[in-house]
């Protein structure tokens, strides 16, 4: 079968719904959404619901507790986490994702890296358009990591960083056939036209970003698309074009097609969407470069604990979600369910009880933002641009 014909074969399965745990914002309690969950088997945090419930309703999910991820999807960090043994960099690893929005791959290296090196590494994390790349630092602010610096810019910015990573994580824009099930406008705008201008904007994106990664470093390749031409193809280009050795398959999880040069998952042999990956070691030699990531003008380069505004430290709000946050710094108030709803759609809430000025409202456990507490209301910090849009009055 060719990649539409195994596209086409996925239509009208029902979707699953899949999650994955941050683990380092850790709960009180259970989280009641993985109740008769099944776990994802290439990722120790990652697990399929028994239904879809209505996220933006969950405290939690805004807190960073956890990423609403494709498990499909979780396989590029699998072998990711593959690609991080075979390098065994001690310490300050470098990692650049290259095509990062909305966050999910992101997420799920930065907890990797986290969990392997601690405090010491550095993940860059780009998207070169504009509006998701604001959506991207939004998911990686609430996920709270500090080390993710995001940048918006095109792969070729890279080039001058000679040498600079040790990994490039390149989920690259496709023809989307992995996703045929649960997008009809991918299913309608598909064509073979697309399978080849697509195929050769990935070789152009690949090769901008090439001289970025150090001799020895490793590209870990991806797509949501079947088709040769843009997974198996384009890999054993970069190997003969750029200079590369391509790592070999092997036996993994139950379901997953190996092919020539990589991994596929297919809709009804996993519980998640289309997806396809590989990877490569780099042989050839880049000329060293700048390390400068200031001169990409990041979005986001660590976390601002506030600003000074009267004499006065105005918290900034992504610091209460940040795993750094210190919890002695500001008092915190425990709040129920609809009061941390209320806090999200910033609605005006009252906390007589609690003392006055800047304060940390907390949810099971974890810190959900800034309010300033007036005695007879308080103001509310949460950013405008995330507010719960939803009606929550009848919750």
């Amino acid at each position: 079968m060719n990649g539409r014909d195994i596209a086409m074969s996925t239509v009208g399965m029902p979707a699953s719904v899949s999650v994955r745990l941050n683990p380092f914002k850790p709960l009180d309690s259970a989280l009641p959404i993985l109740n008769g969950a099944e776990p994802v088997p290439w990722n120790p945090y990652g697990y399929i619901l028994k239904e879809r419930p209505v996220f933006t309703l969950h405290p939690l999910f805004h807190a960073g507790a956890y990423y609403v991820q494709d498990s499909s999807a979780m396989y590029v960090g699998q072998i990711f986490r593959e690609a991080l043994d075979r390098l065994d960099v001690k310490k300050g690893i470098r990692v650049l994702d290259l095509c990062a929005a909305p966050g999910g791959k992101t997420t799920d290296i930065a907890a990797s890296l986290r969990l392997k090196y601690g405090d010491d590494f550095v993940l860059v994390s780009n998207e070169v358009m504009r509006q998701r790349a604001s959506v991207l630092c939004d998911n990686v602010n609430i996920w709270g990591d500090p080390n993710v610096i995001v940048t918006s810019v095109d792969p070729s910015a890279f080039a001058s960083m000679g040498g600079f990573f040790d990994v490039i994580v390149a989920d690259v824009p496709c023809s989307g056939e992995g996703m045929f099930r649960k997008d009809e406008r991918a299913l309608q705008e598909w064509s073979e036209d697309v399978v080849t201008l697509c195929a050769a904007r990935q070789k152009r994106i690949i090769a901008d970003v090439w001289p970025s990664l150090r001799q020895g470093g490793v590209l870990v390749y991806s797509t949501c698309t079947f088709e040769e031409r843009e997974n198996d193809d384009n890999l054993q280009w970069a190997s003969e074009d750029l200079g590369g050795e391509i790592i070999p398959v092997h036996d993994t999880f139950d379901g997953i097609r190996l092919t020539r040069n990589g991994y596929m998952l297919v809709p009804g042999e996993v519980p998640g969407e289309g997806q396809w990956v590989g990877s490569l070691v780099k042989t050839s030699v880049s000329p060293l470069g700048s390390s400068d990531i200031s001169r990409l003008r990041p979005l986001r380069n660590g976390v601002r604990k506030g600003e000074m505004k009267a004499g006065t430290l105005v918290p900034n709000a992504d610091w209460a979600l940040s795993i750094d946050f210190d919890s002695d710094a500001y008092p915190m108030v425990k709040v129920d369910k609809a009061t941390a709803l209320r806090f999200l759609h910033r609605d005006s809430i009252v906390l007589s009880d609690a003392p006055k000025g800047y304060l940390v409202l907390t949810y099971r456990g974890l810190p959900i933002g800034f309010v300033k507490n007036l005695g007879t209301r308080c103001n509310n910090l949460h950013p405008l641009g995330r507010r719960i849009l939803m009606d929550i009055n009848n919750i």
